[in-house]
């Protein structure tokens, strides 16, 4: 049965992973943050990345609802915040353990998912971002409303992270980030992301079809949350604290400049961007009089000359779509690597 599995991943290996350098990439990556802790222990390093792990999910779920699906969501933070507030409140008030308050605070922030997405998709293109936009202003008034459950402006204090050790921490993080970022590729690698980019690109001719987009956007809203209500609880958790800045305009903004520099409709092109632009920007704490504006101007020269984003850009130098069945192949190929076809 080993020698089965074993050979089975083998096979998996060469024919989808070795095929293209995107995917190379993607699993150097992988190797790189699983290996780290071997070579450097340093506490600083080790809490950057994990809290860049951390945002990466969060950027991903942005990009699994706005970009496959084209429901711009300027407010994604309250998902964020829901998920931080509800782990937090479980966690001090029901005194859950973390590895129980975190899911539970997702399943809420896919409960506000329903809760906004049943209104916001009677609406479209600007009049649905600015609904969002809304949502997490709401419910910070909630937050200082009753600050005896949120602790407002003060913000729930004193929770219990997930390890006690750095390394544990940056595993368990690191790990978790890599799971969901793989699964929600795989999402949007399946028949329901074929639905949701279908969506994006053309509503109408998909209702045609008789496919109900009304139920797969809803979906969207809701694997959306739920992804990012999980980036809420360990950020909560490791930080160890839920407060108004998990709610903040600003964040949501935020998410999507990772999501636009890293290339939406790729998931894996936000997670990137993160890991590019959040420690760059820790790196400018330095220059603490012109960090924003260092930080404004490395995005706009790279977008200037990558305006898909930087990672869709890399992509298309190394690989090509086969003009018959439009898989993608490397570019040094001369046929298809599935059809044969001509590339050139």
């Amino acid at each position: 049965m080993v020698r089965y599995w074993l050979r089975k991943l083998l096979v998996i290996f060469q024919k989808e992973i070795l095929v293209l350098p995107s995917r190379m990439a993607v699993l150097v990556f992988f190797l790189l943050l699983l290996g780290l802790p071997l070579v450097s222990d340093d506490p600083y390093l080790l809490r950057i990345l994990i809290l860049t792990s951390i945002f990466a999910i969060f950027a991903a779920s942005w990009d699994l609802l706005s970009g496959f699906t084209g429901q711009v969501n300027f407010g994604h933070a309250l998902f964020f915040g829901v998920g931080a507030y509800a782990s937090a409140i479980l966690h001090k008030s029901a005194h859950l353990p973390p590895g129980a308050s975190i899911p539970i605070g997702a399943i809420a922030a896919v409960l506000a998912g329903l809760i906004i997405g049943i209104p916001c998709l009677r609406l479209k293109g600007t009049y649905l971002a600015l609904t969002t936009l809304a949502f997490p202003i709401i419910l910070m008034g909630v937050v200082f409303a009753f600050p005896s459950i949120t602790g407002g402006e003060l913000g729930i204090s004193g929770l219990q992270r997930l390890a006690r050790s750095n390394q544990a921490n940056y595993y368990i993080h690191v790990i978790a980030m890599l799971v969901l970022c793989t699964s929600m590729w795989k999402i949007t690698d399946s028949k329901m992301g074929i639905i949701f980019h279908a969506i994006r690109e053309d509503e109408l001719a998909v209702k045609a079809a008789g496919i109900n987009t009304t139920r797969y956007k809803l979906t969207a809203f809701c694997l959306s949350g739920l992804f990012a209500g999980i980036a809420g609880g360990l950020y909560a958790h490791y930080m160890r604290i839920a407060g108004p800045s998990c709610l903040e305009v600003g964040l949501s903004f935020q998410v999507v400049i990772w999501c636009i520099f890293g290339g939406v409709v790729t998931i894996w092109g936000p997670v990137g961007a993160v890991f590019f632009l959040f420690p760059l920007l820790e790196l400018f704490r330095f220059w603490p009089e012109y960090r924003m504006l260092m930080f404004a101007l490395v995005i706009l020269i790279f977008l200037l000359y990558m305006p898909e984003g930087i990672f869709p850009w890399i992509r298309d130098k190394l690989e090509n779509d086969c003009p018959r069945c439009k898989v993608r192949n490397h570019a040094a190929r001369k046929t298809c690597r599935v059809c044969a076809a001509p590339m050139h």
